[in-house]
């Protein structure tokens, strides 16, 4: 097993799985971006709920971007961002250590040797003034062996997800760390709440919002990414910022799910963002307790810009 080094051709990708990422409606989205943005007039890309960055390496690899901005609560996936920007060859070390020591296991001892980096990673305390590269390779580590890929920590803050079942899993992508690693040097990247993402926001930037989805129903998905609940009311206190975010002149897309889904009278948020433009797309539900029910649901994207 030989270490993947960096490659100067490779388009970087998401380098965690996370739930709700938008992988799939990349080729959607672009229709639906400022024409700003494709003619080149936007110099400035602002995500205040970054999660696994699949519109940030996108953007970043296809539009004249100077800089990003990027935030997230998650301490830890904040953390990994930052280890990759500043010590990706340090980081790909002990991922590459982890993979070859999975990988020559039995399914038992692979489980064992999961549990014991989980309960390594819960035990440790995390001190976020400064990048911890081990730290990050657990977080790595687990994403990509645990069950569905999912990031879930319970009420006390510790990752509780199972062991998955992988043949074998890709653990080190040597490659695609090097090449976000290699963007990330244009990303300013933050611990902290969305509201802090307004201070950099301007008439050239371009702020894409992408929060905890409003459950379709009660059972139907998996929309909360830490331990904190996303509720209807934190729902319109982003849609209250979401107006103030418009003030600054910047160009403005936000997703969601789409209530009427379930019941065609819910106009939840029809009426929040009732003075934006608000579109119906649709997508391939990635996470659902129902296998049967998995297929394509409509999601909303509200922009305070006329999409032509």
């Amino acid at each position: 097993m030989e270490l993947a080094i960096n490659s100067p051709t490779i388009c970087a990708k998401p380098f965690v799985k996370w739930a709700g990422g938008k992988g799939q409606l990349l080729d959607t989205f672009k229709q639906y971006y400022p024409s700003t943005l494709l003619e080149g007039r936007i110099k400035r890309y602002i995500e205040p709920f970054v999660g696994g960055g699949a519109v940030l390496f996108e953007i970043l690899q296809k539009y004249k971007i100077e800089e990003a901005f990027i935030f997230d609560i998650n301490q830890d996936l904040i953390n990994a961002y930052i280890v990759i920007k500043y010590d990706v060859d340090i980081l790909v070390e002990y991922l590459f250590s982890l993979e070859c020591k999975y990988l020559d296991l039995n399914e038992k001892a692979r489980k064992e040797m999961y549990y014991e980096i989980r309960d390594t990673y819960n035990s440790r305390i995390f001190k976020s003034d400064q990048p911890d590269i081990e730290r990050a390779a657990q977080f790595i580590f687990l994403n990509r062996t645990c069950f569905n890929g999912l990031y879930r920590v319970n009420r006390a803050g510790l990752f509780n997800v199972p062991h998955g079942d992988y043949k074998n899993p890709t653990i080190c992508d040597g490659e695609n760390l090097y090449a976000a690693s290699s963007l990330l040097q244009r990303v300013h990247i933050f611990t902290g709440d969305y509201r802090e993402s307004i201070k950099y926001a301007d008439r050239y930037s371009f702020v894409y919002f992408d929060p905890p989805y409003r459950p379709i129903n009660v059972t139907s998905s998996f929309t909360s990414y830490s331990k904190f609940d996303f509720t209807d009311e934190d729902q319109v206190k982003l849609a209250h910022f979401f107006a103030e975010m418009n003030d600054t002149g910047a160009l403005i897309m936000l997703s969601n799910s789409d209530p009427k889904n379930e019941n065609h009278d819910d106009n939840f948020f029809d009426e929040l963002y009732g003075n934006f433009y608000i579109h119906r797309i649709k997508a391939k539900r990635a996470i659902n307790s129902n296998g049967g029910r998995r297929g394509l649901v409509s999601e909303i994207l509200v922009t305070n810009y006329k999409v032509k």
